[in-house]
């Protein structure tokens, strides 16, 4: 394997990374990646990898992505292998020779001393397999989603307080209510300044009050 760097790693926001951090074999190479910098202070969410210029994988190899979000935690098993704290991400090789990733909007790049990005020149039958058994995964999730009913809200809705607060305002100034006129009804704006007082009263003694049904 030529000593010259392989792959070109770019965080959003960050420098481009090709040295990588180690070499545990002659095909398996670490990189880590702070979670944030001075210039960006923020966690980033995707990484693009990539072949970097004039770089050609042995035939029928791909490179095989994956992320540790533990630093302190990972050991490739050797050759060929990632340890188990490493999740597949994707691959880059010929045809395909660069891949944005998105890493969780954020959270998974926000873990303490950054995370680990494991590269590893595998067989490309293999890594395609795995890219193909991700799709699936991803497919599966986003139905499953698909047929799970809205999860509904705890309390009532906003149009539903918003109902109950009408209805006791009226409950409480229909008794002043008087005509004026041809039949005109009206209230007194005293009326209506003792239930807002007394309305909020009852919120301070019990705020829960409007979310059970008003009688």
């Amino acid at each position: 394997m030529a000593a010259q760097p392989l792959f070109g790693l770019l965080p959003a926001g960050q420098p481009l990374i090709t040295a990588p951090s180690s070499q545990p074999t002659s095909s398996s190479f670490l990189y880590l990646i702070p979670s944030t910098t001075r210039k960006n202070p923020k966690p980033f969410a995707h990484l693009a990898v990539f072949l970097l210029p004039g770089v050609t994988l042995p035939d029928c190899t791909a490179a095989a992505i994956y992320i540790a979000l533990n630093p302190s935690a990972f050991a490739p098993g050797g050759a060929g292998s990632v340890a188990a704290d490493f999740k597949f991400l994707g691959g880059v090789g010929e045809g395909k020779e660069s891949a944005v990733f998105k890493l969780g909007g954020g959270e998974a790049t926000s873990a303490e001393g950054g995370i680990v990005i494991g590269v590893n020149i595998e067989d490309a039958a293999a890594v395609a397999e795995q890219i193909q058994e991700l799709q699936q995964q991803s497919q599966s999730q986003s139905q499953s989603m698909a047929l799970v009913p809205a999860r509904q809200s705890e309390g009532p809705s906003t149009q539903v307080l918003a109902q109950r607060i009408i209805q006791n305002a009226f409950n409480f100034l229909s008794s002043f209510s008087g005509q004026v006129g041809s039949g005109v009804e009206v209230v007194p704006l005293k009326a209506f300044q003792d239930w807002w007082r007394k309305f909020e009263t009852k919120i301070k003694n019990d705020p829960s009050f409007l979310e059970r049904p008003q009688d």
